[in-house]
C-alpha cells in the first residue's frame, strides 16, 4: 500500500491570469476524501520539488453532499469533493475547477451564471400564505410527488453544467439544472399560475432548443436528478404552450 496519496492540482492565482499545474503528496490515510486531503495540504502547502507556496484555495460548507458549494473536476469529472473517497482513486488525483464557470483562484469558481439563469426563468413560488390543510388545500397523485421530489433534490452544485457541452462562458444556452427547475415550478399548485411566464423564458433564446440531449448531465449528477426526462416533458409544455399562443386559450 502507497504510504502517500498524490495529487496534481491546476492552480490560477486571480481571474484574469492563466493556469498552471503543481504537485502535492501527503501522508496517505485511510477514509480521506478530496476535501480533507486538501485541508492536509493547506496545513502544509509544499509541493513535491519542494517549494512551499500558498495553500491551494476551494470551496466547501456542509460536507455532507448537500450545499453543491465543493464542486470540482476530479480525474476529468465535475462532483463533490466531500464524497469523492481518496481510496477509491486513481493516483495522481487530478483536481481541476469546473471549467464552464470563471474561475475565480485556483478551484473556486463564480457559479453566478447558474443562479442568474434561475431568476430567469423565474424557479421559485410566489406565495404570502399557506394552504389550509384540512379544507381546501390541493392533492398531488403519488406519480407527481415522486418526481417533484426528485426534481427538488437538485443543490445547484453546477455539475450538470460543468458537463453539459452547451453550457459554457461564451454561450447563451440556460444549463440543464435551471431547466429541471421550471419542471417542478410548473409542477406546485401556486407555481402553476406562472407557467406561462416560464415556459416562455425557455422558448426565448438559449432556451430549451438549445439542448442536444447529450446525457452527459443525468450521467454526472450526484442527487441522480432526471434531467433528461425534465426536458423532454418541458418539451411537450412549450409546444402545447405554443398553440395556446397561436389559437388562444
Amino acid at each position: 500500500m502507497a504510504d502517500t496519496i498524490r495529487f496534481r492540482i491546476r492552480r490560477q492565482d486571480h481571474p484574469d491570469s492563466g493556469p498552471y499545474w503543481q504537485e502535492f503528496a501527503i501522508p496517505y490515510r485511510r477514509e480521506h476524501n478530496v476535501v480533507s486531503a486538501l485541508l492536509a495540504i493547506r496545513e502544509n502547502p509544499v509541493t513535491i520539488d519542494g517549494e512551499r507556496v500558498a495553500p491551494p484555495v476551494w470551496d466547501s460548507n456542509c460536507m455532507e453532499e448537500v450545499c453543491g458549494s465543493c464542486s470540482l473536476r476530479v480525474n476529468g469529472r465535475a462532483r463533490q469533493a466531500c464524497s469523492a473517497l481518496v481510496d477509491t482513486l486513481e493516483q495522481p488525483i487530478v483536481l481541476e475547477p469546473m471549467l464552464t464557470f470563471p474561475v475565480v483562484r485556483d478551484l473556486l469558481v463564480d457559479r453566478s451564471a447558474m443562479f442568474d439563469n434561475l431568476r430567469r426563468v423565474k424557479a421559485w413560488i410566489d406565495i404570502d400564505g399557506s394552504w389550509d390543510i384540512h379544507t381546501g388545500a390541493p392533492r398531488i397523485s403519488p406519480q407527481e410527488w415522486d418526481l417533484n421530489y426528485a426534481l427538488s433534490r437538485c443543490m445547484t452544485c453546477g455539475c450538470c453544467m460543468d458537463a453539459c457541452p452547451h453550457f459554457g462562458l461564451d454561450r447563451d444556452f440556460i444549463g440543464p439544472a435551471p431547466l429541471a427547475q421550471v419542471l417542478l415550478m410548473n409542477s406546485h399548485p401556486t407555481g402553476k399560475y406562472s407557467r406561462a411566464d416560464r415556459l416562455h423564458a425557455i422558448m426565448s433564446d438559449g432556451g430549451l432548443t438549445d439542448c442536444s440531449s447529450a446525457q452527459n448531465c443525468v450521467r454526472v449528477c450526484p442527487k441522480h436528478v432526471p434531467l433528461t426526462a425534465a426536458i423532454g416533458k418541458l418539451g411537450r409544455q412549450t409546444t402545447a404552450q405554443l398553440l395556446r399562443d397561436i389559437f388562444g386559450g
